[in-house]
């Protein structure tokens, strides 16, 4: 798995394995790549990384108790869902 745009790591994945590879941004020819060795799985860019903010505030705060991380609230994602 690769947060954000991570194509460009397919063949690392294939090479190391893998049954699946989930990332996203892939173009429609790079889902060749895989030569049907594993699935491709594009979950999109920011949905792959939604989750890092909470994760990196997480981890910080139960390392560092004189640390005072702050999450932002700002939605940065382009794509609407109707």
């Amino acid at each position: 798995m690769c947060g954000g745009a991570g194509s460009f790591l397919l063949k690392q994945a294939r090479a190391a394995g893998a049954d699946a590879y989930v990332s996203a941004d892939f173009k429609y020819h790079e889902f060749f790549d895989a030569e049907n060795q594993l699935i491709v799985a594009d979950v999109g860019h920011f949905e792959s990384e939604q989750f890092a903010v909470d994760l990196f505030y997480h981890i910080l705060t139960e390392n560092f108790s004189n640390f005072a991380p702050l999450k932002s609230t700002i939605n940065t994602n382009p794509v609407n869902y109707l």
